[in-house]
């Protein structure tokens, strides 16, 4: 019986961040490494408040805080809480580390973004405000992408006096939003089943600017992620109604493969060895390892121990362990 569980006399939001519910004798490939705790996880579908830097810092946003983890040395390391002096406390929403790790970018409810020095404890710098939910973040080297549920993307250059270098709009709200490896290309995923590809040119204010190529899907495009290992490829994962998982050729607009995971995905993350990695909701909750070798695609490893959807993944930097977090208010650690 978990600590939160009836009868424990410990109730499921009282317990610390990160807690260690179980931890597993030794760590195999295909089980739960560790099972954590993850009190006031927002129940929101449009969200992303998890994310692992380079160094193997695990930022996790609970309720108004940014949680940190070193996954490392397995500790509790700091606590980040975005606020202004409009607004005391802001409700996370989005969260993305930059490229070498130093610096953390936390997106809110409220329509701002803010960039952390997570040594310090310190808000460096507040970027022109969103006018809706920032649900989605994204970093090309020194520039910071960003999606609204109003369905505008702005490009912010932190350096700058005049940070706004960029924008482009969607018809619908922006769930996803990720550069591509070589930095060549932005996909952006939105609520009306749209995923757009953009050249890097869309980083500037001389041009309206228009998508390169549009795919679509019969739900959110909430679940996507480029493949390194082919070049303008991307993954997508279809909602309840869809639960196909799909490769496309962003070149051609074409879906290349499909299978049916026969559940809702929720969240996906790409592997450099040709592993697909998703997180799924109804009716197992499960988080599934996927073997792409394309343009064929089979489950590995099935990874069962969430009671409720699983709303968020995050790779570890080796790509040797997924860390996942659920509406159960609990986190796990996959051994790949």
């Amino acid at each position: 019986m978990w600590p939160f569980c009836s009868g424990s006399g410990v109730r499921r939001h009282d317990l610390q961040p990160f807690a260690v519910l179980h931890k597993a004798a030794v760590s195999l490939q295909g089980k739960s490494v560790m099972k954590l705790a993850a009190p006031s996880l927002q129940n929101d579908y449009y969200t992303n408040v998890l994310d692992c830097s380079c160094t193997g810092m695990v930022a996790l946003a609970l309720g108004s805080s940014v949680h940190l983890w070193n996954s490392e040395t397995q500790t509790l390391v700091g606590c980040l809480s975005p606020q202004t002096g409009r607004l005391r406390h802001q409700s996370v929403s989005s969260l993305c580390w930059s490229r070498e790790g130093s610096a953390l970018c936390v997106g809110t409810r409220q329509g701002e973004i803010q960039l952390w020095d997570v040594e310090k404890n310190q808000n460096i710098r507040c970027l022109p405000s969103h006018l809706s939910v920032v649900g989605a973040l994204s970093w090309k080297q020194h520039l910071l992408s960003s999606g609204s549920v109003l369905g505008r993307i702005h490009h912010f250059d932190p350096r700058t006096p005049a940070p706004l270098v960029g924008a482009a709009v969607q018809k619908a709200g922006i769930c996803s939003l990720q550069w591509s490896p070589c930095d060549d290309w932005l996909a952006s995923g939105s609520t009306d089943g749209v995923l757009h590809i953009w050249d890097r040119d869309i980083a500037r204010l001389t041009r309206l600017k228009m998508p390169v190529t549009t795919m679509t899907q019969p739900s959110a495009v909430k679940a996507m992620g480029w493949c390194p290992w082919r070049r303008k490829t991307v993954a997508s994962g279809g909602g309840w109604k869809d639960g196909e998982l799909r490769i496309w050729d962003t070149q051609s607009g074409t879906c290349v493969t499909s299978i049916s995971t026969n559940s809702q995905v929720i969240n996906l993350q790409t592997v450099a060895e040709r592993y697909l990695v998703t997180g799924h909701g109804l009716p197992h909750h499960q988080v599934i390892c996927w073997n792409s070798e394309f343009p064929s695609l089979s489950p590995v490893y099935q990874f069962t121990g969430h009671s409720q959807r699983v709303l968020h993944l995050a790779l570890n930097p080796d790509c040797t362990q997924v860390f996942s977090a659920g509406v159960d208010q609990c986190c796990h650690i996959w051994g790949l």
